[in-house]
């Protein structure tokens, strides 16, 4: 493959979002995901959600598919009431990129999740989450570091072998592990900090934001694997 693989990254919807002398409902993406795929040699594409019926298709057009942080996975989706402290639900968010995730899995389109993308991938997967950890997140809107380190002989480990301080902001975590995922990075207290598949598929989850640091090994890792580079 010549041409740069096009790699979709799906979207938060909010309404009356301010820019200039506009105050409209948009759809919407920090910069840096579009950035980490093109400096990382890919041609990004913003998913906003849509109906789930459109997912199958929409990845099949697609050469990798990442799906983006964002709010707490609904509890109803892994058959859990909701915490006190689990933020609202977006359901169209939710049923969109579970249906996104269904269709790369099916379709075995290599698949990034991020955050709340890591989540959902454990959740899709018939897996569930600890709704409140203390500890990997400050104040709201910002961003904490802390140190992760890799399982060795996984899928992340050959992307980025070194325990490395990551960026991080989130209140949820893995608890119970979906269908055939496996831990490949933990943090120092223990919290499951990636998630993959076994080969053949390039199938990683993540709970920590590369977009916000210069690391470009997993989104080169997946777009090597697109090329079929090892």
């Amino acid at each position: 493959m010549t041409a740069r693989p096009l790699i979709g990254i799906s979207t938060y919807a909010e309404p009356e979002v301010s820019w200039g002398a506009w105050r409209l409902d948009a759809a919407l993406l920090p910069a840096g995901y579009p950035r980490l795929v093109q400096r990382a040699g890919g041609l990004a594409a913003m998913l906003p959600p849509d109906a789930p019926e459109h997912a199958a298709a929409t990845v099949a057009r697609l050469d990798g598919l990442v799906i983006a942080g964002g709010p707490d996975v609904e509890p109803v989706h892994y058959g859990a009431e909701p915490d006190p402290r689990t933020g609202p639900p977006d359901r169209a968010r939710d049923a969109w990129e579970l249906a996104l995730i269904k269709a790369a899995l099916a379709q075995g389109v290599p698949l990034l999740g991020i955050c709340r993308g890591m989540q959902l991938l454990n959740v899709a997967l018939g897996g569930t989450l600890t709704q409140h950890i203390d500890g990997h997140a400050t104040a709201p809107g910002t961003f904490t570091h802390h140190s992760i380190k890799p399982v060795p002989g996984t899928l992340y480990a050959a992307a980025s072998p070194a325990q490395m301080s990551v960026p991080t902001h989130h209140h949820q975590s893995v608890d119970r592990l979906g269908k055939d995922l496996s831990p490949s990075a933990h943090a120092e207290d223990g919290t499951v900090e990636a998630i993959e598949l076994p080969p053949p598929a390039w199938t990683l989850g993540i709970q920590w934001h590369p977009e916000m640091s210069n690391d470009l090994s997993i989104m080169r890792s997946l777009v090597d694997s697109i090329r079929g580079l090892p």
